[in-house]
């Protein structure tokens, strides 16, 4: 029987059922918000960090676990002989995985048994959980804890993620963008599509759709989904800050017409996700063949 534990940032987005399907642990990003410091998704949530927002104009800041509680964190596991496959949110957005592996190398200089993987899944939100579900297959199939941290490095570049703003406010509000770009975002109706590179974690901005969320929302599915010849079909994610009803139906039923797939699994963006992107940010995540 394999002795590993599967672990993720909370960035992970990875949903409550499949979280327990993978029996996969989370350690929570820090929200600070008017001075308080919370943790991701356990005493804050989404909801009441936009009401600061449009309330008060309070603006979240994030912080990243830090080296210290990464080894407080692990130490019980690799005491008692378990290795830890962890994923990270990506290093070229957050220092969370370097934190992490100065934790792994003194856990494993102190003389524990087990050791600490550190991931870095080159993406955020369920672009690391769709590596969290593939680490879980892999357990079960038996694989030793390295195996599996050098399958997930080598399977990053078929990792993909993206999504749709539907405001730059926030983006703006925390100087990630120019309030001329914003006002002129918002008065053009343009929603940008942010990219993940899966070749380093980086983002960069594609294609700027125009219009309401009802209009962009099906064409920005269309294109990604006819933009790689080779997607899995067992997995794809809607993963949103915050949107209605309809139109996370509308983006389902959107996919289900365009490709077959096993599971559409739709979740709620962490509080750290949600903080830098804004409300109504919906976006859909998968994985390529070799």
């Amino acid at each position: 029987m394999n002795r590993i534990i599967l672990s993720a940032d909370s960035t992970c987005d990875l949903g409550e059922e499949l979280k327990a399907r993978y029996d996969v642990h989370y350690y929570p990003f820090h929200i600070i918000l008017e001075e308080k410091d919370y943790q991701d998704n356990v005493d804050i949530t989404v909801k009441e960090i936009f009401a600061a927002y449009y309330d008060r104009k309070a603006l979240p800041r994030t912080a990243a676990i830090n080296m210290s509680e990464y080894v407080d964190y692990f130490q019980d596991w690799v005491s008692q002989g378990y290795d830890v496959i962890h994923l990270n949110l990506g290093g070229a957005i957050s220092s969370a995985h370097k934190n992490c592996v100065l934790a792994a190398r003194e856990l494993q200089e102190s003389g524990a048994p087990g050791r600490v993987y550190p991931i870095d899944s080159f993406s955020l939100s369920t672009g690391i959980a769709l590596q969290v579900i593939d680490a879980g297959e892999m357990i079960s199939a038996g694989l030793s804890a390295g195996e599996i941290a050098q399958r997930l490095e080598a399977n990053r570049p078929h990792v993909h993620a993206s999504f749709i703003l539907d405001t730059l406010d926030f983006m703006r509000a925390g100087g990630r963008c120019s309030t001329i770009a914003a006002v002129g975002a918002n008065l053009l109706s343009l929603k940008p599509c942010i990219e993940v590179d899966n070749s380093d974690g980086s983002m960069h901005v594609g294609k700027k759709y125009r219009g309401s969320l009802q209009k962009v929302l099906p064409a920005y599915v269309k294109d990604k989904l006819a933009q790689y010849p080779h997607i899995k079909r067992d997995h794809i994610f809607i993963t949103y800050s915050s949107i209605s009803p309809e139109l996370e139906s509308l983006v389902r039923e959107t996919i289900r017409s365009t490709l077959d797939f096993g599971e559409i699994h739709a979740t709620r963006a962490s509080c750290t996700i949600a903080s830098h992107c804004g409300p109504n940010t919906l976006g859909i995540l998968f994985e390529t063949e070799d």
